[in-house]
């Protein structure tokens, strides 16, 4: 069994006042015993607008947060996936939302590129949110070998696609990382319902690490990050504040659950044509 961590905070428009939070928070997952530790959507930067995050855009392989992931995984032992940071796109007035999975030695191993991109109106509060404006999507889905089992990474409004995490599955997952930063709307609606879901149907641990409270840009996001294992039973979780949340993940439990419970191997598909 492997000790894993999600990591809860409320990231502000200050990038390297967030990454003293996030060493900090690191610190006590690494005292708690993960060996592998998920940031969550927008951990280095949540701007005062949108366009705050284009201006601190990095090329892959190159700049101060991707060398503060790589040498936090390396000095702690510990392999970390980096929330979301904007890289580089084809546009200079957008950046991808990249996720980047570092081992324990400080290499980057995997890089996900945010696919579902969060263009909603919430009626209730009338929040608006175009991520298209300032974000280029991704247009793969990956899913890595590592010490834990294959691990995929989804991110945030991801979640409500299940057509994504049944192409994880086709490629073996058995962990699913999801960093995000669900509004405190959407979070109090649909936010454990659609991470239990996503374990339940694909028979995987899912590592849900959440922005959570109040930023300094008005927004205010649900936290609640949470390890659920491959029955849909939460393992641990964090409803509000800084934070970190660990569970030991089981590969043998999750082998025996997908052979007892054999409900991926069941699958079926049928097209009626009229």
């Amino acid at each position: 069994m492997s000790c894993v961590a999600a990591i809860q905070m409320a990231s502000g428009p200050n990038t390297g006042a967030n990454l003293i939070e996030v060493e900090r928070l690191i610190s006590s997952a690494v005292e708690k015993g993960a060996e592998l530790i998920v940031l969550p959507e927008n951990f280095a930067i949540m701007g005062l607008t949108e366009e705050d995050k284009v201006g601190l855009r990095e090329q892959e392989g190159d700049g101060p947060i991707q060398t503060f992931l790589s040498q936090q995984a390396k000095d702690n032992g510990v392999w970390i996936v980096g929330g979301t940071l904007p890289l580089a796109s084809t546009d200079d007035n957008k950046v991808r939302a990249a996720c980047l999975l570092f081992n324990a030695d400080g290499q980057q191993v995997a890089r996900y590129d945010k696919i579902h991109l969060f263009d909603v109106l919430l009626e209730e509060s009338k929040e608006s949110y175009i991520e298209s404006e300032t974000i280029e999507a991704g247009e793969r889905c990956v899913v890595v070998d590592t010490p834990f089992g294959r691990l995929g990474i989804a991110i945030c409004y991801d979640l409500r696609f299940p057509e994504l995490f049944r192409a994880l599955l086709d490629q073996g997952v058995e962990i699913i990382a999801v960093p995000s930063a669900f509004t405190a709307i959407t979070g109090r609606a649909h936010w454990e319902t659609l991470v239990r879901a996503r374990a339940i149907e694909n028979l995987s641990y899912v590592i849900a690490a959440a922005q959570g409270g109040y930023h300094i840009n008005g927004r205010e996001t649900y936290g609640d990050s949470m390890i659920v294992d491959p029955w849909g039973t939460v393992l641990d979780r964090l409803p509000s504040g800084s934070g970190v949340v660990c569970a030991e993940i089981d590969p043998q439990r999750l082998a025996q659950t997908r052979q007892n419970f054999p409900s991926i191997a069941h699958r079926k598909i049928f097209c009626k044509t009229t």
